[in-house]
């Protein structure tokens, strides 16, 4: 279903979203080894050979580990695309890859400074926003940028990240409106929310709830839980025992162990699920313990970006991993590389904030600039003395000023028989 909503505020600008279909994943972390040149921290005149590097600190463990498989894949084929270009337009890209994991296992802790350590400029991560939290003041705070394709809070758009933090996901403003009015609409008049407590959870939670109850609803249950937690009993107890007609699960991948505890006892097509949880779950529960069950996802339909699925796939494989069965939060990796070496480009420097000086430009922010969809011709634009736009796999991005996209896509989705999800067509 693809639907269009009103602009609604992000940050300081208004932000226009589109609502259609959008994708999930479901793979395991993977191992990745660095490519192309080292880089960092210099800078020169037009025509200079530029020594790019970037980190990943993105989700190899943790709860949302499913997660890391298409987001390393993005990265690794937006530098292999650079890196072909190279010859042209004298940027090559080093990408040192490294896990956030998440706030129980607290891989960043080590992680981070790893790679700060090899003098990166930016550094692509965490897909959780309360991972992100954790160490945004420790990058940023070391001049590097700081660049999410997955985080989704509300609290990074009035974050004071000495400006060099950007994200080419929505805020979850939009998202739990989506879903809020999606729950009202489908009939429901009173809501049970099972959430995370973290900057993520909280924050989609309090958005959709907003947009229930102002359609009419009320929620009479939402207990929180911890990130580590593996006992869910409690919450599950108080949410069934309100009675609500709905339930909303704004978890990770906790959700695999909260599930079997509805099941039998719950309809299945009155549960939600999120961009946190939305997964294939298949033979991983008895066929039809999901029929009817819906979830959003922020991202344009799978359906609008299959040439560069198929195209993903293809590199991902050939590179030795195995194939991805999803394809979640690829494309806003993906993005996230072009725009950082386009505007590595566009200052002629390496260092973390020249760059975050022209990512706005870059992604059409300035209003001023050429229409570009690759790398390849971006580059050309910028070489050329022009200023370029890059409407990227994800979408248009163009941030506004402080690093949101002003331009976003949510996907609603339904489950079938077999327990996974497809574009819902209602």
């Amino acid at each position: 279903m693809s639907i269009t909503t009103k602009a609604f505020a992000s940050r300081s600008r208004a932000l226009k979203a589109t609502i259609g279909a959008g994708v999930l994943v479901t793979a395991v972390a993977v191992a990745l080894s660095g490519c192309a040149t080292s880089g960092g921290g210099e800078s020169g005149g037009p025509g200079e050979d530029l020594a790019l590097k970037i980190g990943t600190a993105l989700p190899e463990t943790g709860n949302l580990a499913f997660l890391g498989p298409p987001e390393d894949a993005g990265v690794a084929y937006a530098a292999s695309q650079v890196n072909a270009a190279s010859a042209d337009t004298g940027l090559s890209l080093d990408v040192v890859y490294g896990d956030s994991g998440d706030t129980d296992n607290k891989a960043y802790e080590t992680e981070i400074p790893r790679l700060l350590n090899e003098d990166v400029s930016a550094i692509i991560g965490a897909a959780s926003s309360g991972t992100s939290l954790q160490f945004i003041d420790q990058v940023t705070g070391a001049g590097v940028i700081q660049f999410s394709p997955a985080n989704t809070s509300a609290a990074f758009s009035t974050y004071d990240d000495n400006g060099l933090y950007f994200r080419t996901a929505p805020s979850d403003v939009l998202q739990g409106e989506i879903l809020g009015n999606l729950i009202a609409e489908d009939g429901n008049q009173t809501l049970g929310m099972i959430v995370l407590n973290d900057s993520y959870g909280t924050g989609l939670a309090s958005y959709v709830k907003k947009a229930f109850e102002a359609a009419g609803g009320t929620v009479v249950a939402e207990p929180t839980y911890n990130t580590g937690d593996t006992n869910f009993d409690s919450q599950v107890s108080e949410v069934l025992a309100a009675d609500p007609d709905a339930i909303a699960l704004i978890t990770f991948d906790e959700v695999s162990t909260i599930l079997p505890s509805l099941f039998g006892v719950f309809p299945s097509d009155k549960l939600y699920f999120v961009d946190g949880n939305l997964k294939n779950f298949g033979d991983e529960f008895a066929a039809g313990s999901l029929t009817g069950a819906k979830g959003t996802l922020p991202g344009l339909s799978i359906d609008s970006i299959k040439s560069f699925t198929d195209e993903l796939q293809t590199f991902w494989t050939g590179e030795g991993n195995d194939p991805l069965e999803d394809f979640s939060y690829a494309a806003e990796s993906y993005d996230a590389v072009i725009l950082i070496a386009l505007a590595s480009l566009a200052a002629q420097s390496t260092t973390g904030a020249d760059i975050a000086a022209k990512l706005v430009e870059v992604s059409g922010g300035s209003g001023d600039g050429e229409k570009c969809t690759s790398y390849a011709d971006c580059a050309a634009i910028i070489l050329g003395g022009g200023v370029a736009d890059y409407d990227g796999i994800s979408g248009p991005i163009t941030f506004d000023e402080v690093g949101d996209p002003t331009e976003a896509s949510v996907g609603i989705y339904q489950y079938g028989d077999d327990n996974n999800y497809s574009a819902y067509n209602g």
